[in-house]
């Protein structure tokens, strides 16, 4: 009986799935405008029957603004992939005839507080599938789009008139696009609801990321891709009142609205911001009753992490909500509500975003006027504050890409007036900055700056720390005088790479600027010999530390003219500092001693595919290709243990739980003939295992606290590192940390695999020091465990060697402090 009713319900489930128009989603009670072309008229199928394609999504959205005088728009920039990034304005043809004076005065007030906004205008922000294989969002976004476009009457109009909706129709192109070809490639014309089928069961690395397998939810604070630098300028170009961010999450939940889970909310959030936020959810709450849609908030998700699309809102006098549709991962999957249908999780994520304006426009006002008030607030909590420096005296474009952030942020900071030196630290003109804390941002720079190690609340949705100067592993100091302060810096340009002079003898090039590895792989490549210097020395007068690059004159492929004119070229190219000897004569070591080692040319590949983590795979195939100009070639899992690895002098292995007995034999022979090898965090674990490197683990101590049933999740949960900065000390004459000028360096981590340190010294290069703990969450059993393990090992095996690594050393792009430890790996790891 149980099977016959099953399949009465599917039968009734497929034919009403293919009956699915448009009038499904929208209110039955709107007359709507002829003349304004439907999804279908456009994109050639209905919303929901087929996964909507990125192409046909821009080409709907181009046709609506054409045919309406409600809709501007345009083209932010593209992805990675080529792809444009679209924003709609939407909102009344009379507004649209004075948009730029609205846009103004709205920022104007946000500026002063005086300002009467009784009558202006909100600001919605709705952006959509910012995960590529969360989609109802973005397909939801073809049927609002048509509403707002096409909808009749005093109530659309009425919004309208007072709302400007700035309209994302896809945050994440790319990733959109891949998850539509792979959806729509496995539907069957009998759609089929098993879990187990192909369609819900996508290949890596999916569709959730961009092209380099980035979590772009991720990135709204450190603003790296693309993708995010594009809806961060329309963000602060607007600054809207409420922004919405449509996901997606497991087949078996219902729907999530914000607030989320108090306690783990940023206490830089004011509490007003949670209590708004809640009143908003009134009208989700009521719009969902409506259709029957079940739901929850305030039991899941958090606003700590300021770098996601519904908690960075948070920080700039916004409104951030999240939206978490259960997801049919396809056209239609089984789950314990029953079948869900594509169709049902796009009209849930429609009718959430008219619930949101139906919000702002009866919340208008108290809306505009929280706003004004936030940033009053933060005037008024900086006014008698000093200034925050950061730099690096040998890298200034380490510390250039910090101020590319705030600026991208808008974010004030000033060139500081004179060189000066504070608490052991010199902060040089040219390498340094300074930001004046009294600014209408102060909140956003102290969110970026501060380091905190006390929280309300022990478990996080995301990192608990992400101090930006310790990322970028800079000199800083807060409440600095404000007669350091200089000119304002209005124009950021990149340092310019330098060459002293022409000479006959050789050039020496430090390996402290971050772009040292781009210098020295097209130095490589084009045939040039280099080495290393493994000791300091000084050459006519200037110092040069460990890891100092020389390169010869006599015997190169290049004559001395065209060597000269080819490393001036290298030099700006990659902004370092390359400079002529006339002698061999150092003060230390000289030139010609063993103490300088050959570097050979580098062939890098790495492994991806099943198994392998995408993310930290994606991290690492993005800081080769985009910062270093570096090829690396990706080797699939289904293959690697086929493919003859001789041509290769390194091997990248991002987080794993290893590979099959052919690969591994495969990957042992190549080791044993002079191979390197590099592990990353679990697949440091699977190394282990296999004998590849002996290294002893250590665990920490389980909680002994009584717990109910009720909460045994959150004691388990307090024991995760879900990503926190800890403190290390250096042995900077090791390879592994060439170009550190520091003997302490902060590193990023989220993994509980802690390394026993090695019994020789010497071998522990990188160590955690005793009291490690910068900034973010551990917990006090972790901690202790931490203090004094190390982070990385390096073992010979046969004529090869192989590292490890427990930490991420490339974190989300703007951990640009430790990208050099795995170059060091990469250029020097035969000389450890």
């Amino acid at each position: 009986m149980k099977k016959l009713t099953f399949l009465l319900l599917l039968l009734a489930y497929s034919v009403s799935a293919q009956q699915v128009d448009l009038s499904y989603y929208l209110p039955n009670d709107v007359t709507y405008n002829k003349n304004i072309p439907t999804p279908k008229s456009v994109i050639g199928h209905e919303v929901g029957e087929w996964h909507v394609t990125h192409d046909k999504l821009v080409e709907y959205m181009k046709a609506l603004a054409k045919a309406s005088d409600r809709i501007s728009i345009e083209t932010r920039g593209t992805t990675f992939e080529g792809r444009p990034l679209l924003l709609l304005t939407i909102t009344s043809p009379k507004n649209h005839q004075n948009i730029e004076a609205i846009r103004k005065n709205h920022i104007a007030a946000t500026d002063n507080a005086s300002i009467d906004v009784s009558n202006a205008p909100i600001v919605v922000y709705q952006g959509f599938s910012i995960h590529g294989n969360e989609p109802s969002g973005s397909n939801a976004s073809l049927a609002a789009a048509y509403y707002l476009a096409a909808a009749q009457g005093s109530d659309i109009d009425e919004l309208l008139d007072n709302t400007v909706i700035l309209f994302d129709p896809s945050f994440n192109p790319d990733g959109l696009q891949r998850f539509a070809y792979w959806a729509n490639t496995n539907k069957a014309i009998n759609i089929n609801p098993d879990p187990n089928d192909r369609e819900y069961r996508e290949v890596w690395p999916g569709g959730r990321t961009n092209h380099y397998w980035f979590d772009m939810n991720r990135d709204w604070l450190p603003v790296q891709l693309p993708e995010s630098r594009a809806r961060i300028a329309s963000f602060h170009k607007w600054m809207p009142n409420i922004l919405t961010d449509h996901h997606e999450m497991g087949s078996n939940s219902s729907f999530f609205f914000q607030p989320g889970i108090p306690s783990r909310t940023n206490p830089l959030t004011p509490k007003l911001n949670q209590e708004l936020t809640k009143q908003i959810g009134a009208y989700h709450a009521k719009a969902l009753d409506k259709i029957s849609s079940l739901y929850y908030s305030e039991e899941s998700y958090d606003d700590f992490y300021y770098g996601k699309g519904s908690t960075f809102p948070d920080v700039n006098g916004s409104i951030g909500i999240l939206f978490e549709q259960g997801s049919s991962r396809g056209h239609a999957q089984e789950t314990v509500n029953g079948v869900l249908t594509f169709p049902f999780t796009i009209r849930n994520q429609f009718t959430a975003a008219l619930s949101t304006l139906e919000a702002a426009r009866n919340m208008r006002v108290q809306l505009l006027k929280y706003q004004q008030d936030f940033f009053k607030n933060a005037r008024k909590e900086t006014a008698k504050t000093k200034a925050i420096v950061f730099g690096d005296q040998n890298d200034a474009a380490k510390t250039y890409h910090l101020a590319e952030i705030l600026k991208r942020q808008d974010i004030k900071f000033n060139e500081i007036a004179s060189d000066f030196t504070s608490k052991g630290k010199t902060y040089k003109k040219g390498s340094s900055f300074i930001i004046p804390m009294n600014q209408k941002n102060s909140r956003l720079v102290k969110a970026m700056f501060q380091k905190r190690t006390q929280f309300a609340d022990s478990l996080f949705y995301d990192i608990s720390a992400w101090t930006f100067p310790l990322a970028f592993n800079l000199d800083y100091e807060e409440n600095v005088a404000t007669n350091k302060i200089g000119k304002e810096v209005t124009n950021l340009e990149m340092p310019a790479g330098s060459i002293s002079y022409k000479s006959d003898y050789g050039y020496l090039m430090p390996w402290n600027d971050y772009y040292t590895p781009k210098a020295l792989n097209t130095i490589l490549n084009k045939g040039i010999r280099a080495k290393v210097s493994l000791k300091k020395f000084n050459n006519g007068g200037k110092d040069f530390d460990y890891g100092t690059i020389f390169i010869p004159v006599q015997n190169q492929k290049l004559n001395a003219v065209d060597l000269y004119t080819f490393l001036e070229k290298v030099a700006k190219n990659s902004h370092v500092h390359v400079y002529g000897t006339r002698t061999g004569l150092n003060e230390g070591v000289d030139l010609g001693s063993n103490n300088f080692s050959n570097i050979s040319p580098k062939k890098i590949a790495m492994l991806v595919g099943d198994g392998i983590s995408s993310s930290d795979a994606g991290e690492i195939w993005h800081l080769f290709d985009t910062r270093f100009d570096i090829k690396i070639t990706k080797l699939d899992m289904s293959y690697v243990g086929r493919t003859d690895l001789s041509k290769y002098s390194t091997l990248i292995v991002p987080s794993s739980r290893g590979v099959d007995k052919g690969t591994e034999a495969n990957l042992k022979t190549w080791v044993r003939n002079g191979g390197v090898l590099i592990g990353y965090r679990s697949a440091v674990r699977w190394l282990a295992s296999k004998k590849f490197i002996n290294v002893e683990f250590e665990k920490a101590a389980p909680p002994t606290n009584p717990v109910t049933f009720e909460n045994r999740g959150l004691r388990s949960g307090a024991q995760v590192i879900g990503g926190a900065i800890f403190n290390t000390k250096l042995d900077v004459s090791h390879p592994i940390n060439f170009g550190y000028k520091n003997n302490e360096l902060p590193m990023f981590r989220n993994t509980t695999i802690f390394i026993k340190p090695n019994k020789t010294n010497y071998n522990n290069p990188i160590q955690y020091t005793k009291n490690p703990l910068l900034a973010g969450y551990i917990s006090k059993q972790n901690l202790k465990v931490l203090a004094g393990s190390v982070p990385f090992q390096v073992q010979r095996m046969g004529r090869g060697r192989v590292i490890v690594f427990t930490d991420n050393t490339n974190f989300r792009a703007f951990w640009y402090g430790t990208n050099k430890l795995l170059m060091n790996a990469i250029f020097f790891g035969d000389k450890m």
